[in-house]
């Protein structure tokens, strides 16, 4: 039986064919517009004065597994407005045919829309270029972007953190709705008066959930009077390791009473610790110098011209911070350590077959970090009670001194035991700041008073001078803010493009962007 059936019906209504042409895989159809004048984009006037010609070429949905490919004959037209500043536009063919600029036509736009909301970024590639779409993932997260709704809720609790552009080099400022966990806009950078201007046209913000700085605090007073502000959990987790970590470093002198290292004898140093030993007397002799002239009431600005010194180191020295010995650099081991210290327990104890192990784990490390690492191994646990050894650097010492007893090697706790025998303030520190962790897991608010109580006398007193009355409430509302930062950085790489180009763009409607784990769905 024959059928009507016509080429004009491949084509998006509006359009007419002029012609068509087939070859292995693409169907190129050439089309015009079937009305006879257009408007003017600026001034709205009609036109029929054609001007001249030009081909436009748009992808349009595939037709019996093949490509298909429209030829859009497009007219320039002339406008007749006297005041008119455009005086030659081309003609539009509609948003609901073929959108201005765009290389698709809107039904196909639409398909490569919902592909990228259902699937992701690299799933609906794979799967649209199957069904003859070719498109790049990053194509399909801007169609997603672009077709996305602006927000309505109102944005009441707030939550503002710095985040990476690129580590160490760039950082801009998150802005996340807290109550419906959605992020609502990037900022460039994390300047008070970025931040402050951008809160000023959300006076609707009731809560505002950040750090400890003093930035976005100034920001959000400024902008929004009478907002509550809260301290969120990961940082008040953080500044309670650090408040730990001043502590050891204060009591870094008793430490070394302890352990049975108040002496050392540089010849029986590596040249490197000789190296640290010489800088570590220059530094005590400094720190000697300014606490003599701080305990003779002379003021910052004056030691600063009398020693030569630069205002923040004399500042830190009249503070009591004090420098380590032997200063230890980070390895690329220490996100293994948990591993490799199972593997010895275990009995592995060859550096070679160590390494081959720690390299199906992803280590990028040599051979050579680790045989150094076995030979140390082997020997701190041929390590006493009664002999003389190095002090470790406070930060080693505060990690081992919060770590649980099982995992530490017989060398470490040896020391740690020492320590704890003949420093007890550093022992009740550690303690505070354990129920303090746990009061924040747990969200204790009854305990936070006399935790207070007991910390203002301790070495931690000057962490416990500052107000936690709304830290413990907004416990749950910045573990999402840490959240949705760790997602972004780590694990949504596409999606954290997306809010990079929309801040290009000027345009942050992302909030109803769903959050698509493009790696889980592969």
């Amino acid at each position: 039986m024959r059928t009507g059936f016509q080429i004009s019906s491949l084509v998006p209504s509006g359009l007419a064919v002029e012609g068509v042409s087939d070859s292995n895989d693409t169907i190129i159809l050439v089309g015009r517009s079937q009305a006879g004048i257009a408007v003017c984009p600026l001034c709205g006037a009609r036109s029929r004065r054609v001007h001249s010609r030009y081909e436009r070429q748009v992808a349009d949905l595939p037709c019996a597994g093949k490509q298909v490919r429209l030829r859009l004959i497009t007219r320039r037209f002339v406008c007749e407005v006297p005041h008119c500043r455009r005086r030659i536009f081309a003609e539009r063919f509609g948003d609901g045919v073929v959108p201005v600029r765009s290389r698709r036509t809107a039904r196909l736009e639409q398909i490569i829309h919902h592909l990228g909301l259902a699937l992701g970024g690299r799933p609906a590639a794979s799967f649209a270029k199957r069904l003859m779409l070719p498109v790049s993932n990053d194509t399909l997260l801007r169609v997603v972007r672009r077709r996305t709704c602006l927000r309505r809720e109102l944005l009441v609790v707030a939550g503002i953190d710095d985040w990476a552009f690129r580590k160490n080099h760039r950082y801009g400022t998150i802005v996340c709705d807290l109550e419906r966990r959605r992020i609502v806009a990037l900022l460039p950078d994390r300047e008070i008066a970025t931040v402050r201007a951008w809160l000023s046209k959300h006076p609707e913000i009731r809560v505002v959930s950040r750090d400890r700085g003093g930035g976005y605090g100034e920001a959000a007073a400024k902008a929004l009077s009478g907002v509550v502000q809260v301290a969120d959990r990961w940082h008040l987790m953080e500044n309670a390791s650090a408040a730990f970590l001043e502590a050891v470093r204060r009591s870094m002198r008793m430490i070394r009473t302890a352990i049975g290292a108040t002496t050392i004898n540089p010849a029986l140093l590596t040249c490197a610790e000789r190296l640290q030993y010489e800088g570590y007397l220059r530094r005590t002799y400094t720190n000697a110098t300014i606490m003599a002239l701080v305990g003779d009431g002379v003021p910052l600005k004056e030691i600063v011209r009398r020693t030569g010194h630069s205002r923040q180191l004399v500042r830190q020295v009249s503070r009591g911070v004090s420098a380590d010995v032997f200063r230890t650099r980070q390895s690329t081991l220490d996100a293994h350590l948990p591993f490799l210290d199972a593997q010895w327990t275990g009995g592995c104890r060859n550096g070679a077959e160590l390494w081959r192990r720690l390299q199906g784990r992803g280590f990028q490390g040599s051979l050579r970090v680790v045989s150094e690492w076995t030979t140390r191994r082997r020997r701190a646990e041929k390590a006493s009670d009664q002999q003389l050894q190095k002090v470790p650097s406070a930060r080693t010492l505060s990690r081992l001194m919060t770590t649980a007893r099982d995992h530490l090697s017989k060398a470490d706790t040896v020391t740690i035991a020492a320590i704890e025998g003949r420093v007890p303030t550093l022992v009740e520190a550690r303690n505070l700041v354990e129920r303090f962790q746990t009061m924040l897991r747990q969200k204790l608010i009854t305990d936070l008073d006399p935790w207070i109580t007991a910390a203002s006398a301790s070495l931690i007193a000057s962490f416990a001078n500052l107000d936690f009355a709304d830290g413990l409430s907004s416990a749950e509302v910045g573990n999402h803010v840490s959240e949705l930062e760790r997602r972004i950085k780590k694990r949504f790489p596409d999606v954290k493009r997306i809010f990079i180009e929309a801040q290009r763009s000027s345009a942050l409607p992302v909030a109803a962007i769903p959050y698509t784990n493009d790696a889980n769905r592969c």
